[in-house]
């Protein structure tokens, strides 16, 4: 029988099964790509189009379960069939929620691997049916585009991104600093229909104001010293596609009017231009400023608010959830274990703990700040001493609560102990003494 020739990547560090895999693939017609690592699998990922991805589970340096994770945070549309020659039950569901579509157990014979390979492509005919499309598969697990999360906070921001990918309505994100806003817009743009045309991203707080009017509408020869050529601007790079004004309340008021005209009237103006250019853009603008406040002081404009937000998106901060940060630090791992040349290490229940304690408020940015910079310091192993001090010494109390020292100890080593379920064992790991000083200073 012969099949559709679709690109099959096969990843084991046994080579005599990567033979096997291959010659059971060639006669299906099949393209097939061999790796023996993760590593090589990831490379092999970036620089060619796959359709279905085959791997072991248990490997050298780095298992399976990490490229899994890989291809669901950075291909979601990708089906995954796993193989391996240690079943366990805790695998089994770990490769299930991680999108896996079928499981084999080593040996297996060349039907059960026709039929895995049948249903992981979404049909019962290999002959007729191409690969699974992302819309086939359920995003709204722990990945969507390169939003990570199950919190119900992320759930709702993907529902409204699912309502709005399709259309050009304008959209507003709020949030604050670090919580991701461009990662929605992006994600707006990717999954939706129009992901084929430009998405333009622009700093509206990184360009110095007097430039900022000629860099987003263009300009024409003359219209200011140092203005030689006819130039297009960033809405011109964008036009059929996105553009993203992130911290738009930047902008002054004269950006602002001839923003108002690109929503009103659909067309851009050139600094310079007396004619005007008709354009076909979705606005998607982000700002952690209160605009509500700034309309107020009669710094941004009323009538451009009301146009702006259209649908409103808000990006809860890392400590309204809370129940996303492990799955972010699994993805911070990979991402600098890769980065920095197999640098992949696991971080320890004790040090998982401070981070969820902690408040974040630089958001994801300060998260990924922590690990990337603990991947590099830590042996192989992030525990607790590879964490910013301010990490581990946060306490909560009122600023105008004055206490003596020995108190804010006491409150410190209780509040350790109340998250570790007083197990004074991982307690004292954590604050760097042994049970017997906690004993003392909780009976000062």
């Amino acid at each position: 029988m012969q099949f559709k020739k679709e690109n099959i990547l096969i990843v084991d560090d046994d080579i005599h099964i990567l033979e096997l895999l291959q010659r059971h693939l060639q006669s299906w017609n099949f393209h097939s790509y061999k790796a023996v690592s993760v590593k090589e699998a990831v490379q092999i990922l970036r620089d060619t189009k796959i359709d279905l991805l085959i791997t072991d589970l248990k490997m050298p340096e780095i298992d399976g379960t990490e490229l899994i994770k890989f291809v669901s945070e950075h291909y979601p549309a990708l089906p995954k069939l796993v193989i391996t020659g240690y079943p366990s039950v805790q695998d089994s569901l770990s490769a299930i929620k991680s999108g896996v579509v079928d499981y084999l157990t080593k040996p297996f014979t060349k039907e059960e691997l026709s039929s895995a390979i049948e249903k992981s492509l979404g049909s019962k005919d290999i002959s007729s049916k191409k690969p699974v499309s992302a819309k086939a598969i359920d995003q709204k697990g722990d990945a969507y585009g390169d939003i990570i999360g199950n919190s119900e906070k992320i759930n709702e921001v993907i529902q409204i991104i699912e309502r709005v990918k399709d259309n050009k309505a304008t959209i507003f994100i709020k949030g604050e600093s670090g919580t991701g806003k461009e990662l929605v817009a992006r994600a707006i743009h990717y999954q939706g229909k129009f992901s084929r045309a430009p998405f333009v991203a622009v700093n509206c707080g990184g360009i110095p104001e007097n430039l900022l009017e000629s860099e987003l509408f263009g300009y024409t020869k003359g219209a200011f010293t140092g203005a030689e050529n006819n130039r297009e601007g960033f809405f011109q790079a964008a036009n059929s596609g996105t553009i993203f004004l992130d911290e738009i309340g930047n902008a002054s008021k004269a950006v602002q009017t001839r923003l108002l005209r690109v929503l009103q009237e659909k067309e851009v103006v050139k600094v310079g231009a007396q004619k005007a250019d008709k354009i076909d853009v979705r606005i998607i603008a982000a700002t952690n400023s209160d605009l509500k406040e700034m309309i107020k002081k009669d710094t941004f404009r009323e009538d451009l608010y009301y146009r702006l937000t259209v649908v409103e998106i808000d990006v809860a901060p890392l400590r309204e959830r809370k129940e996303d940060i492990s799955l972010l630090v699994d993805k911070f791992l990979f991402k600098y274990g890769l980065e920095y040349k197999d640098r992949f290490v696991k971080i320890s229940p004790e040090a998982s703990a401070i981070l969820q304690r902690y408040d974040w408020p630089g958001n994801i940015r300060e998260l990924e700040n922590v690990i990337q910079r603990a991947v590099i310091m830590c042996d192989r192993h992030i525990g607790v001493t590879d964490l910013p001090d301010t990490l581990k010494y946060n306490i909560d109390f009122s600023e105008d609560e004055l206490l003596p020292l020995k108190e804010i100890e006491k409150r410190y080593i209780q509040k350790v102990l109340n998250a570790t379920n007083n197990n004074k064992t991982k307690a004292a790991d954590i604050l760097g003494i042994d049970r017997k000083t906690i004993r003392q200073k909780l009976s000062d």
